[in-house]
C-alpha cells in the first residue's frame, strides 16, 4: 500500500486524527476494505490535505461544517479532535457552530453542539483542555 500520495496521507491523516486510529484503521484493513482504506489515505489526506491553498485549521473548519450539513456525527466528533490539533480554539468552535445553526439548520445547531459538548468534556477530562 505505499506510494507518495500514500505516505504523504498516512503522515498528515496521523498527525490530524492520531496514530492509534490510523494505525488500527490501516492495520484492519481486510480484502473487502483495504482499497477504500487505500483511497481515503491518498486521496482525502493525500491529495487534498497536502494541498498548499488552504492551512489545517481552514480544512478542519470546512470539514465541520460540511460534515454537520450532511448529519455525519461520528466523523464530525472525530473532526472536532482534530480540528484542535490543528490549533482551531474554542471561540471559534463556538462561532463554527454558530454558523452551522443558521446555514444548515437549528437541528444540525443542536446536533453539532451536542457533539462538540461531548467531546469537550472528555478533551477536559483528559487534561488536554483548560476550561469548558
Amino acid at each position: 500500500m505505499t506510494s507518495e500520495l500514500f505516505e504523504a496521507g498516512r503522515r498528515i491523516r496521523t498527525e490530524v486524527l492520531g496514530e492509534e486510529r490510523v494505525k488500527r484503521a490501516l492495520d484492519q484493513a481486510d480484502d473487502f476494505n483495504r482499497d477504500f482504506q487505500r483511497l481515503v489515505t491518498e486521496y482525502c489526506w493525500g491529495f487534498c490535505w497536502d494541498r498548499p491553498g488552504l492551512s489545517r485549521k481552514q480544512r478542519s473548519l470546512l470539514n465541520l461544517g460540511m460534515l454537520a450539513a450532511l448529519n455525519r456525527g461520528p466523523e464530525f466528533e472525530l473532526h472536532i479532535r482534530g480540528a484542535f490539533k490543528n490549533g482551531l480554539e474554542l471561540d471559534e468552535l463556538e462561532d463554527a457552530l454558530i454558523q452551522i445553526a443558521v446555514y444548515c439548520g437549528i437541528p444540525a445547531g443542536v446536533e453539532a453542539f451536542k457533539i462538540a459538548n461531548k467531546v469537550l468534556q472528555e478533551m477536559k477530562d483528559a487534561g488536554k483542555l483548560e476550561s469548558v
